[in-house]
């Protein structure tokens, strides 16, 4: 697989969702989210961060800047469906350990996975509310014993990758940050509608219901203006 270096993020550059999920099962990787505001405000530690894993277009602004760079038939892969994807294509065959949301978010995912995918086997979840390195560790030592093969850790970014980063060092495995996608999936945080998102306007949608957005929103302008000037 293509990677290339965006303000020196490190973002792969994958022409299907398959080839992201082929190559890191092949190499047991953790899965970070690129996205236009992670290249344009990457500091040491997320730059870091996402070079020492697998970071892969979650936003339309990490594809336009690859494609600039060359990579024309890079795909935008979504966070919050990537991880559905991996489930689809493996529930009958691998085992899924979850780690993230309140307590009733991780209990309504649960439920809905195995009703939506019959046969999944979970070995094991709990809520993403680690209170200190005594749970940490016993989260650890759970996943060690269950020895699952994808860990799901939603529990937004930095926090979320190094706890991931800390498990794998104990535990091999396909690790995926997701953010709010356990909320998306269960329906208590509503994403764009279809058109939106295929049209590559889910920012705008979210704009437009979330004016208060419109700070981060500038930073997407800075972005492209970058982009168009061969900052990246």
């Amino acid at each position: 697989m293509q990677f290339q270096a965006l303000n020196n993020v490190i973002t792969y550059a994958p022409k299907s969702r398959d080839q992201l999920i082929d190559y890191a099962f092949q190499h047991h990787k953790i899965l970070v989210a690129v996205n236009a505001e992670k290249i344009l405000h990457a500091t040491d530690q997320s730059r870091a961060i996402i070079n020492r894993n697998l970071g892969y277009p979650d936003g339309i602004g990490a594809v336009w800047a690859l494609r600039k760079k060359g990579h024309k038939e890079v795909v935008k892969i979504p966070g919050c469906e990537l991880w559905l994807n991996i489930v689809e294509k493996y529930h009958k065959t691998k085992t899924f350990y979850l780690v993230g949301g309140k307590q009733e978010v991780i209990d309504e995912t649960v439920a809905k996975l195995k009703e939506d995918f019959k046969g999944i086997n979970i070995c094991n979840y709990r809520n993403g509310y680690i209170k200190n390195e005594v749970e940490e560790k016993t989260l650890i030592e759970d996943i060690v014993k269950h020895q699952p093969d994808v860990v799901f850790v939603a529990m937004g970014s930095p926090k979320q990758e190094l706890l991931m980063e800390r498990i794998q060092q104990k535990h091999q495995a396909v690790y995926q940050g997701l953010g709010g996608s356990f909320d998306v999936y269960t329906g208590n945080v509503k994403r764009a509608p279809k058109w939106w998102v295929k049209n590559n306007l889910e920012w705008a949608y979210r704009l437009i219901n979330q004016p208060s957005r419109i700070k981060r929103q500038i930073h997407l302008v800075r972005f492209l203006v970058n982009l168009i000037l061969g900052k990246y």
